[in-house]
């Protein structure tokens, strides 16, 4: 079967509206970003939609729900004219709201209440949920700032490709490492790591231009180019190439 026509070079633009939202001040160390997601699909749309490391808090469909980190990429099926609003946690941010090990919703979506009780908020905009999260705000956790330190580290330094390479900066085991990342990320240091390595891919994919995906593979710390598409297609569900033609 064909592609969609409306996923190909950035058509879907059309049907979808994206905006994104800062949150305030005291909230910045806890939230990334809100999100809002506006589409108008008069037949119904595959979207797929790649996994970051963030835990999500989304409104919509009349319902509120906590999805836990995916480990794939997921397919959802979008139709008629609908809105959703979110909140992306910050990697390693949502242990103490959850008052659990984040790894126990990974690949998971719960009812909102079960983390932040009955009372949801029903207006969908930036004050409004600035004041619900900074209502529901948990006690300070040293761990926390561990946790996020070591995904910032990850995105933010394009050298780091090994888990013993991170453990090793951070002053931590591998075992301790891992322990870190299950209990308040959600998932593995690996998976973290070569999901950030994997963005400069599609980085590089927007900017146009001829790829050498051998070089590029060596570039990310992979063995070679087969193990480098076998990661690529586990996250976007389908080779570098072929993603390449959404731009």
């Amino acid at each position: 079967m064909g592609r969609d026509v409306r996923e190909l070079r950035s058509a879907w633009s059309r049907y979808q509206r994206h905006a994104f939202h800062s949150p305030s001040p005291a909230l910045a160390p806890w939230v990334e970003r809100y999100w809002e997601v506006r589409w108008d699909y008069p037949e119904p749309y595959r979207q797929k939609i790649v996994p970051y490391p963030n835990v999500h808090l989304s409104f919509g469909g009349g319902r509120a729900d906590v999805s836990g980190v995916c480990s794939g990429y997921q397919v959802k099926v979008l139709e008629g004219r609908d809105h959703v609003f979110g909140v992306a946690f910050r990697p390693g941010c949502f242990r103490p709201f959850l008052d659990a090990s984040v790894s126990t919703i990974t690949d998971r979506v719960i009812s909102a209440t079960e983390v932040f009780g009955p009372d949801l908020p029903t207006t969908l905009d930036v004050p409004t949920m600035d004041a619900f999260l900074l209502k529901h705000l948990p006690d300070g956790d040293p761990r926390v700032r561990q946790a996020v330190a070591a995904v910032e580290l990850i995105a933010q330094d394009k050298a780091v490709t090994r888990v013993e390479q991170l453990a090793s900066e951070l002053g931590l085991s591998i075992r301790g490492l891992q322990r870190l990342f299950a209990e308040y990320v959600g998932i593995g240091p690996k998976w973290v790591i070569r999901r950030y390595r994997l963005h400069e891919v599609t980085a590089r994919m927007a900017a146009g231009g001829t790829i050498d995906w051998a070089t590029l593979a060596a570039d990310l710390g992979y063995a070679d180019q087969g193990h480098f598409i076998r990661d690529f297609k586990s996250i976007f569900g389908e080779p570098p190439t072929q993603y390449a033609q959404r731009y």
